[in-house]
């Protein structure tokens, strides 16, 4: 979720939780369409299969803590952090994935601690991490694009895949995850942290045809996309502006001076910046303010603790991605670096 609402006196954006929400939603669109565009139906599949759960989960929860069910169901909460999940599952992961992991963002991490306002975590990115703990084989299995594909992937035959693993043709997630070379198509940040391992430069692993021209076929579309959509928030004033900043300058200049250091073992620090839930994760994750830090200073050392743990996580980690992890362990921190950057009260010195 990302919403702004600063507190009395200084309260300068005064829309409802629903308007904000439903503006954040519009802010998606350009991003889940690249993502139709590169990858096919899968993500959007997921997304209205989070979408149904999480609604039915809200109304089932709010049900029996007898709360006020039309006010808090249609405020947009739970259908944005459904969006979210949706967007950050694998195109072809099978639709219990997608059922189980907003379960648990709503009824778990959301309504558990009273519902939205009090959850300490950000709702969608512990159920991205949940999944991605408990059923690592089916959140590693990316899709390639649909142009690197050696089997044709049309809705019908997404749709199959998803619910019973096989296209109507008998071809696996496996087969359609591999190139007509033979070999299984990854994401280019775990193209690139695998080819490292095996002793490779960063300029022989761009080689991979999943990088392309520049920094991921399809995943750069993808992220400026979402950097597009973060911008139109920014222009609304419905997100802080120094928490992405913040973000993204931190990951900036940690992997500029990796780069610096060792060009053949670092990537670019645009290559970060384009790739994975970077921008996603900048925009419509970090700048939670549930979950986030609430100051001005807090928000900065918020966001430069996510950037610093990105990179980390991508560069010593054993996950490629790391914006979901950063993004939990800075919820973690999120109440210290509050106490530590209080603003004195209004009116005294």
């Amino acid at each position: 979720m990302a919403y702004w609402i600063a507190s009395s006196p200084h309260n300068h954006l005064q829309s409802k939780t629903s308007a904000l929400m439903r503006l954040v939603i519009y802010a998606t669109i350009p991003g889940i369409l690249t993502q139709w565009y590169f990858f096919g139906w899968g993500n959007i599949i997921h997304i209205s299969l989070a979408i149904a759960t999480a609604l039915l989960t809200e109304f089932t929860v709010l049900s029996l803590r007898e709360k006020k069910v039309s006010e808090q169901l249609f405020d947009g909460s739970a259908i944005l952090t459904a969006i979210l999940l949706g967007i950050s599952l694998p195109a072809l992961a099978p639709w219990w994935i997608s059922v189980i992991g907003s379960i648990f963002a709503i009824a778990i991490v959301k309504q558990l601690y009273g519902g939205i306002g009090l959850n300490p975590f950000n709702p969608a990115m512990a159920g991205y991490v949940m999944l991605l703990i408990s059923f690592p084989v089916q959140m590693t299995s990316w899709q390639p694009p649909l142009e690197l594909m050696s089997v044709p992937l049309d809705f019908i035959n997404t749709l199959s895949v998803i619910f019973t693993n096989y296209t109507y043709d008998g071809y696996s997630v496996e087969q359609l995850r591999t190139h007509i070379d033979g070999h299984t198509m990854a994401t280019p940040l775990d193209t690139v942290k695998t080819s490292l391992t095996l002793g490779l430069t960063i300029n022989e692993s761009m080689n991979n045809i999943v990088i392309g021209e520049y920094f991921g076929v399809g995943w750069q579309s993808i992220n400026l996309a979402f950097l597009l959509g973060g911008i139109f928030l920014l222009f609304k004033k419905a997100i802080p502006l120094v928490t992405p900043l913040s973000f993204l300058g931190s990951l900036f200049i940690c992997s500029f001076i990796a780069f610096l250091i060792s060009p053949d073992s670092n990537a670019s620090t645009l290559f970060h910046w384009f790739n994975g839930a970077c921008m996603l994760g900048a925009f419509f994750i970090l700048t939670d303010p549930v979950s986030g830090a609430t100051s001005v200073k807090g928000r900065i050392i918020f966001g430069a603790l996510a950037g610093f743990l990105v990179f980390i996580i991508r560069k010593f980690g054993g996950y490629p991605d790391a914006v979901a992890f950063a993004v939990l362990l800075c919820n973690m921190s999120a109440p210290l670096i509050d106490q530590y950057t209080r603003p004195r009260t209004y009116g005294h010195k």
